[in-house]
């Protein structure tokens, strides 16, 4: 093991000449006043929940009830999601009466409380932070504070920490991985088994948390060998192979109860999204993150890492121990496949990791050297920050106008929308086929079929395998759904408006100029129920759908319940 540096003699008020004093109420205030930046540029985007979200929503409400894991009472067990750690806290928000339930200080559950689990996250990131801070600098509270404010003006970060999504407890796990490696490297105790142990256990949750946790399994092992001498080579294996060990038993749990409880190794979403293995191109992707960020502010935190690790002190030293997980977290983004939503949503654990390095190397870069060295770097800081401030405020505005797939325009839409054709009918138990299926599980008394493949476990396979053909066949010759919603690029997708099969055993309902509502044949009576529907739509579920159009931040009731109507 390499011997970590000693604390050199320092005259820069940002280094401490002798560990940082616990003080408590800085720290609290520290974390307080980040917490509040971060929780004030959220407030920008209102109630907006994103629809993926509440699929999650629909199986904590289900697992929690003991209907078991469904996306709807009375369906076959499935794992329409992939994070199995945050449907967790949902399911467990429900139990105590915090979720699920109504409304909370007058603001409905199913937004404050995924919005609250958020701020307390971005709390134990930033304490994290202060936590890693206090080791190298007189000052933490101003370094977190400075931390706060580098994630507070990122739209990517703050979107999906507060989109109802796992994203939160992903980058709080991430966070307290690297700042607990960080530790051990200034402590030279980073071979030691509780180190290990606690990285394998921070491991377990992050890919319980999201698939893509995975890539973390090899920060430990990494930082080990890059820290460790030959001579000890035979202590670095044995605690690499400890934290890995730690890692398996509960992931490898979890991974057996699925295949255990649904014959599958990996969850209906991995399986419909087919994620294979990486191409040489998709390491290029590195470059949104650039783009989105900065280059020139990119460049001049670059430069700033570099200058602190070719000094060699005590913060190089741990320096390298958030490169490594940072380094892992931009392979993880680069592998994935593209996200169709906006705002770099797999990039979170690369906002938390890259601000965190960059501002203890900035804060590092500016307590050191003379005046002239100060003032050159703090020009070339306000020249990067200006045109990456800009972006992002033109991202934050852009969001805030249109923010992605709203839960409450679906489940007002589709949910609530198909329960009234749905009455007129006169039908108890149909099925209802779309590929927006969060909010419509949570409203809809229909049972509804996921288009995507995401909640679906045939049409999961068929996705994966890219057989649009099959889509189309296993729809309308298995599943024979009482009604049919597709639209815009599913439609293309599938083929399904298109095909002969549509037109012969379906009626159109829908109410505007393109077809993307449909009702099937033989469950119509007459045709005085048909214009029924059709008005209905018209009359009532178009001017729903407008109404939440323009208020896409906007609620959707006090609860979520099968069998409303808008």
């Amino acid at each position: 093991m390499t011997a970590t540096a000693a604390p050199e003699r320092v005259t820069d008020p940002a280094s401490p000449s002798r560990p940082a004093r616990r003080s408590w109420p800085a720290a609290v205030t520290a974390v307080a006043g980040g917490t509040a930046l971060i929780a004030a540029h959220g407030a920008l985007y209102g109630n907006w929940v994103v629809d993926d979200a509440a699929i999650t929503f629909a199986y904590a409400r289900n697992v929690a009830d003991g209907e078991g894991s469904v996306l709807q009472p009375g369906l076959t067990p499935t794992e329409g999601y992939s994070n199995p750690a945050w449907l967790a806290l949902l399911a467990l928000g429900k139990l105590v009466g915090l979720f699920d339930r109504g409304t909370l200080f007058g603001v409905p559950d199913y937004v404050l409380f995924p919005k609250a689990l958020a701020v307390l996250c971005c709390a134990g990131v930033l304490l994290a932070c202060h936590t890693a801070a206090r080791r190298v600098f007189r000052r933490p509270g101003l370094v977190t504070v400075a931390f706060g404010a580098v994630l507070a003006a990122i739209p990517s970060f703050v979107v999906w920490v507060f989109s109802g999504l796992e994203n939160p407890l992903y980058a709080l796990v991430i966070c307290w991985l690297a700042v607990v490696l960080f530790g051990a490297v200034l402590d030279d105790r980073l071979l030691s088994g509780r180190v290990a142990v606690t990285a394998g256990l921070l491991v377990a949750l992050a890919a319980l948390t999201r698939p893509d946790g995975l890539v973390y399994a090899g920060a430990y092992p990494l930082l080990v060998l890059l820290t460790s001498r030959r001579a000890g080579l035979a202590a670095a294996v044995r605690s690499a192979a400890l934290s890995t060990a730690v890692f398996l038993v509960p992931f490898g749990a979890y991974v057996a109860w699925r295949r255990v409880e649904f014959g599958r190794w990996l969850a209906l979403p991995a399986v419909a999204k087919s994620q294979g293995p990486p191409e040489p191109a998709q390491f290029t992707r590195v470059g949104e993150v650039v783009h989105y960020t900065g280059a020139l502010a990119v460049l001049v935190v670059a430069v700033c890492v570099g200058l602190v690790l070719a000094r060699g002190s005590r913060l190089a030293s741990g320096l390298v121990a958030l490169l490594v997980p940072l380094g892992l977290a931009l392979l993880g983004f680069a592998v994935l496949a593209p996200d169709w939503m906006e705002q770099l949503r797999f990039a979170t654990p690369v906002w938390v990791l890259g601000a965190l390095t960059a501002v203890f190397a900035v804060a590092r870069a500016l307590g050191r050297g003379g005046a002239r060295r100060r003032a050159v770097l703090s020009v070339a800081l306000v020249v990067a920050i200006v045109p990456s401030a800009a972006q992002f405020a033109t991202a934050a505005r852009q969001f805030r106008a249109q923010p992605t797939v709203p839960m409450c325009l679906i489940a007002e839409t589709f949910g609530r929308g198909f329960n009234g054709p749905a009455d007129i009918l006169g039908v108890e138990r149909a099925t209802l086929l779309l590929p927006d299926v969060g909010g419509t599980a949570l409203t809809s008394r229909l049972a509804v079929v996921d288009l995507v493949g995401l909640a679906e476990p045939r049409l999961a396979d068929l996705w994966g395998a890219r057989d649009m053909p099959g889509v189309r066949d296993y729809v309308f010759e298995r599943v024979k759904p009482t009604f049919i919603h597709s639209h815009g690029s599913w439609s293309q997708a599938t083929g399904i408006a298109e095909d002969p099969r549509m037109a012969a055993d379906y009626h159109v309902i829908s109410a505007g100029p393109v077809a993307e509502d449909w009702v099937r044949r033989d469950a119509v009576p007459d045709e005085a129920r048909l214009t029924a529907m059709r008005d209905y739509l018209r009359e009532r579920v178009t001017r729903a759908h407008g109404e939440q159009a323009k208020s896409p931040r906007g609620r959707c009731g006090p609860a979520l319940r099968p069998g409303q109507q808008p």
